[in-house]
């Protein structure tokens, strides 16, 4: 028994995502929201508000026992790019790209 939870459009880089995601792959529900509310890193809010709606997901809607849960997939692909541009010198204008971002968490026994 799988339960999902997606966070789509999240302002943070994929990159700096994943580097949190990684840290609490295959680990129990109570191990990684223990090590998310220790890391020091604004995905790692962000994760951790992710794995709580699938952790009440899976309560909620199938009945799982929360102490057997195991976060059984975590994985963070970039979203729609906002582009902006900063007035630079001589009348030019320099990109500056704010990625977004969707998690996907998977909870499971």
């Amino acid at each position: 028994m799988e339960t999902k939870a997606i966070a789509r459009g999240v302002r943070l880089s994929s990159d700096k995502g994943r580097l949190v995601a990684d840290m609490i792959r295959g680990k129990t529900v109570a191990q990684a929201v223990n090590i998310l509310s220790f890391t020091q890193k604004k995905a790692a809010g962000i994760i951790k508000k992710v794995v709580d709606s699938a952790v009440a997901n899976a309560e909620h809607n199938d009945g799982a026992d929360i102490d057997e849960l195991k976060i059984k997939s975590i994985y963070v692909e970039q979203g729609a790019v906002l582009k902006r541009f900063s007035a630079r010198a001589k009348g030019r204008g320099a990109r500056i790209s704010k990625g977004t971002c969707h998690i996907y968490v998977t909870v499971g026994n």
